[in-house]
């Protein structure tokens, strides 16, 4: 048995989970909504306030799915209730966002602004101009959107100037005046 998948799912108040039948998780809670996709060699049952997933054979990409469903059923139902962020940081001389309107404004050293378009389901805000907060409910979408904007400009090592991650460790290397 999978060690996560094995672990029962707790169903806050408040969050409605559905599942129909050809295997579709729906997850609500306020004005958020999650759906999840689950293989149909994994069954999905509620009992008691609970979420649990059960494989229909042992092979080994089915031990695999078992835990990874798990896992984004979970997250799914974190992401409605609490939500997800990631935090950037902004680090050089004239480096800068702004948001204004569903477009973030990043300056980011180039001879030009980058406009990246906000996706649906994620808000943005900026925090004196140097700090991003990217949040939504949806886990892998905050992520994926956190890595395109770091993506745009990544911390380099000998000055540390780039967009990183909050609780990210840049290693610093020495310039070429360290060998001598």
């Amino acid at each position: 048995m999978s060690r996560i998948g094995k672990l029962p799912i707790a169903i806050e108040k408040g969050v409605d989970v559905s599942i129909s039948p050809d295997n579709v998780v729906t997850v609500k809670a306020g004005k958020n909504t999650e759906v999840i996709n689950v293989k149909p060699v994994l069954t999905v049952k509620i009992e008691d306030g609970n979420l649990s997933l059960t494989r229909n054979n042992d092979e080994t990409q089915t031990r695999a799915y078992h835990g990874l469903y798990r896992t984004l059923i979970h997250n799914a139902i974190v992401g409605v209730t609490k939500g997800w962020s990631k935090e950037l940081e902004l680090n050089g001389v004239g480096y800068r966002s702004a948001v204004k309107g569903k477009v973030l404004e990043l300056n980011l050293g180039y001879s030009h602004p980058i406009n990246f378009d906000i996706p649906a389901g994620i808000e943005v805000k900026v925090e004196k101009n140097t700090k991003v907060t990217v949040s939504g409910s949806s886990r892998e979408l905050v992520g994926q959107v956190a890595a395109k904007i770091r993506g745009y400009r990544p911390p380099e090592p000998y000055l540390g100037k780039g967009v990183k991650y909050s609780d990210e460790v840049i290693k610093r290397k020495a310039g070429k005046s360290a060998g001598k």
